[in-house]
């Protein structure tokens, strides 16, 4: 099977691809080509340090998605079966200061990959969404499900919903096989280190407190499911092998913890006997969500299982890879934190 991944280069896509390549579960089934234009997130720095370069099943092409001649050359050189769209402007933050580049490549982006997989008459498209597209939960509403309104609440999550329209529509106007998947928060190995979990570990590596969005109303009880990494790259495949077109599959990790007690969380395994000594408070972004948690029955019905049950231990390891790799990080914190203050 011919896989093409958009973003390939990126956290999550560079993660997907080592599974694809690597894991017994595939089974050496794919070879893959990675269309990704290395934005500052995903300069090539994951790929090249994984050594998935060296495999002759694995094509990188340099592109941006919302060139459409960057994405037929990739169909026509590579005239891929599968298509699974990772390629995104993912930091809300970035989305408030400016949401043009999310618009650009999340929506327009996304047509142009969509009319491509017409063209070519594939056998699936695998939209990756997020749970941010379900809006703001209260501390005890249920848990969101795939049939629920769509509110997003930032701009980045309001271009992942018109992609999912887009993705949607072409279903049902061109007959295109779609899945769309909405993953909770992620983490594990190579995420880039302004994001909440590798930016809390890198800065108390560095002796640098935990930023922690605070007020009196609200001390840092914003609450989010996580997933480890792999196993939302696990679901991700399973789902366009098993999901059934046309269909929405929620991919949450069922660990909600407040953003106070994560930060807590991470301070004790660095030793912190006074945790306040360990996180800074900041204002809350315009616009906070205050929880997101997802249903995951869909998914379990098609057989699917979770490996990384434990958060606890899962979150150990990701501190411990970010301590034995800081040759991986350093230069990519140090970049953008020149260029761009949160």
């Amino acid at each position: 099977m011919r896989v093409l991944v958009t973003g390939g280069s990126g956290f999550i896509g560079s993660n997907f691809i080592k599974y694809l390549l690597t894991d017994k579960e595939v089974d050496g089934k794919v070879s893959v080509v990675n269309l990704d234009k290395l934005t500052y997130a995903g300069k090539g720095r994951n790929i090249g340090h994984m050594d998935l370069h060296q495999d002759d099943r694995y094509v990188f092409i340099q592109g941006d998605i919302v060139n459409p001649d960057d994405v037929d050359y990739a169909f026509s050189k590579f005239s891929p079966d599968i298509v699974f769209n990772f390629a995104a402007e993912s930091h809300v933050d970035r989305s408030i200061i400016n949401a043009v580049p999310f618009i650009r490549s999340n929506i327009f982006g996304t047509e142009v990959l969509l009319q491509a997989a017409k063209r070519k008459g594939l056998e699936r498209f695998v939209q990756i969404s997020t749970d941010e597209v379900y809006g703001s939960l209260s501390p005890n509403a249920p848990s969101s499900t795939e049939s629920d309104m769509l509110t997003p609440r930032s701009k980045y999550a309001a271009s992942k919903a018109g992609a999912e329209h887009l993705v949607q529509s072409s279903h049902e106007e061109d007959g295109l096989s779609t899945v769309i998947t909405r993953s909770s928060n992620n983490f594990g190995p190579y995420q880039f280190p302004e994001k909440l979990i590798p930016r809390a570990i890198t800065n108390l590596i560095d002796g640098k407190p935990i930023p922690l969005m605070w007020s009196e109303e609200n001390p840092g009880l914003n609450i989010r499911d996580w997933i480890h990494v792999q196993d939302n790259c696990r679901a991700i495949w399973y789902v366009s092998e098993y999901g059934n077109e046309g269909n929405v599959y929620n991919i949450g990790g069922g660990n909600e913890v407040a953003n106070i007690n994560l930060a807590t969380i991470i301070a004790l395994e660095f030793g912190f006997e006074d945790t306040e000594e360990a996180i800074q408070h900041v204002e809350h972004r315009t616009g906070h969500d205050f929880r997101y948690s997802l249903d995951c029955t869909k998914l379990k019905e098609l057989g699917f299982e979770f490996r990384h049950q434990d958060f606890l231990e899962g979150l150990r390891q990701t501190i411990q890879w970010y301590r034995e790799n800081q040759s991986w990080w350093r230069p990519l914190k140090q970049e953008a934190e020149s260029t761009y203050q949160k």
